[in-house]
């Protein structure tokens, strides 16, 4: 029986453009740790058209600037999307980016609601927020945060 989505494929799947995709998913490798799945590219080795990565329990595709109208942000000079990826050990995450040459937006820091995030852009100025979940936050806890919020902004 055809399974839908395909078995290993989760439901949403994000697809990136990039106007050097191989240069793309080497860096996603070596800064974030993803890994292209294995017999993933369409077209060649060296001049590919799509391939998929892993990202731990999900997929993203990466493909060629320009294919379906998508675009990458070294095309537009702006944001063309914004991922939020949960990891674990985001501080090991962060200094594994930031060596490889990630550009930082926001150092890793502890957020009101549970998780420690820090935020970059690839190579070619995709946003990436990778968050780590450290504790579980009630709804008294997040109401008082945003009352306090609303009277320092009031």
């Amino acid at each position: 029986m055809v399974r839908n989505p395909p078995d290993g494929s989760p439901r949403i799947v994000a697809r990136l453009a990039y106007t050097d995709p191989v240069a793309a998913v080497a860096f996603l490798q070596q800064g974030f740790g993803f890994s292209e799945i294995a017999g993933a590219r369409i077209g060649g080795d060296n001049d590919f058209l799509l391939t998929e990565v892993a990202v731990i329990d999900s997929k993203i595709m990466i493909g060629r600037s320009g294919a379906h109208g998508l675009v990458s942000p070294t095309e537009t000079g702006a944001y063309t999307q914004s991922l939020v990826v949960y990891i674990d050990n985001i501080d090991q995450h962060y200094r594994q980016a930031k060596s490889a040459g990630a550009e930082i937006v926001s150092e890793p820091q502890d957020q009101f609601w549970g998780d420690r995030r820090y935020e970059t852009r690839d190579l070619e100025g995709h946003h990436w927020s990778f968050h780590e979940h450290l504790r579980d936050v009630s709804a008294e806890e997040l109401a008082a945060h945003f009352e306090r919020f609303s009277e320092q902004t009031g």
